[in-house]
């Protein structure tokens, strides 16, 4: 399969995915749940998929990048976590945009060792 192609058909896969969630959180909240999560989950999955030493394993380089540039690419968002926290900033509170970067990056930096220390001690891993 051609790079290109599995890039457009994971990009169309993670933006899909990315819009579910946003219509499965209501936004009843000012606070942005939906990218907050879609982008901690990538964080995760993301490390997970490139440092696991067997998942992706004898899977074709397209479709790795289709999956990781693809999917996960467009699944997460930094452009639309920039725009929600200028907006939380300017329209609604200060604390609520500076508790939205804390939790972005602490989170994502949480969950991307997670995906790293659940990728390198995954039962059956020989070390």
């Amino acid at each position: 399969m051609s790079v290109y192609l599995a890039i457009f058909i994971g990009g169309a896969l993670g933006a899909s995915g990315r819009f579910m969630i946003s219509i499965w959180i209501e936004e009843a909240s000012v606070f942005p749940y939906e990218t907050l999560l879609v982008n901690l989950i990538g964080c995760f999955l993301l490390t997970y998929l490139s440092t696991h030493p067997t998942f992706m394993k004898g899977i074709p380089s397209s479709i790795k990048i289709g999956i990781t540039t693809g999917i996960i690419g467009a699944f997460t968002t930094f452009s639309t976590f920039s725009t929600e926290t200028v907006q939380l900033w300017m329209d609604t509170s200060q604390t609520l945009a500076i508790l939205y970067v804390v939790s972005s990056l602490a989170g994502g930096l949480v969950l991307s060792w997670l995906g790293f220390f659940t990728a390198n001690n995954w039962k059956g891993h020989a070390k």
